[in-house]
């Protein structure tokens, strides 16, 4: 049987991209206007100086943390060495062999590229935990505007997302899932008792 998880059955995660586009530029903004009130209000009670100049300094320590953990999000490996190289260190260090093909004629957006990091390396996790499998295959190829993934292994199968039962059913589908849904992708899990394993994501780009 084929599972398929889409966003409407995925928890709304859309943690990178939210942050960077939406509460980002709000604490952006809340400190800048903090700023030019600490700056206009110079003859105010000093009570209320004090008040603004610390929301101030709160607001830009906020928005320094914000930063620091959006970088965190994203694996430093990809800005420095792309995803087919940071995706050649996941097989190389994976506890099996892994048989990694990728064809990305031309990279796709950051936040999607980390989606696809993401999935893999807890794909594999998955595998290496529950699959009882001798080895697994990556595939990563680019068509048009999408990225699609394929992690498959000669495990036992059974894999199912959590709350569908069966012997690999667990937290760890789910999350894969919510990776993809993130960047408005889908997730297809094929996992017939005995296996092998198919685990697809599709992710739209948006290089």
């Amino acid at each position: 049987e084929i599972y398929t998880l889409s966003l409407h059955d995925a928890l709304p995660i859309w943690i990178e991209r939210d942050l960077h586009d939406g509460a980002q530029q709000r604490l952006v903004s809340l400190a800048m206007n903090l700023g030019m009130a600490r700056e206009r209000f110079t003859s105010a009670p000093e009570p209320v100086r004090q008040a603004i100049a610390d929301a101030h300094d709160e607001a830009v320590l906020a928005l320094s943390e914000m930063r620091e953990f959006i970088r965190g999000l994203h694996p430093a490996v990809l800005n420095d060495r792309g995803l087919n190289a940071a995706l050649s260190g996941l097989a190389a260090r994976a506890p099996l062999p892994v048989r990694l093909r990728v064809d990305l004629p031309r990279p796709a957006s950051p936040s999607v590229e980390a989606v696809a990091y993401f999935i893999v390396s807890e794909a594999l996790t998955n595998v290496a935990k529950h699959a009882q499998a001798t080895e697994a295959e990556v595939t990563v190829r680019r068509g048009g505007d999408v990225l699609r993934i394929a992690v498959t292994d000669d495990g036992r199968g059974g894999a199912v997302p959590a709350g569908g039962g069966g012997p690999g059913a667990g937290t760890g589908l789910r999350g894969l899932a919510q990776r993809a849904a993130a960047v408005d992708g889908t997730l297809t899990i094929d996992s017939p008792p005995g296996g092998p394993t198919v685990i697809v994501a599709e992710l739209p780009c948006e290089s």
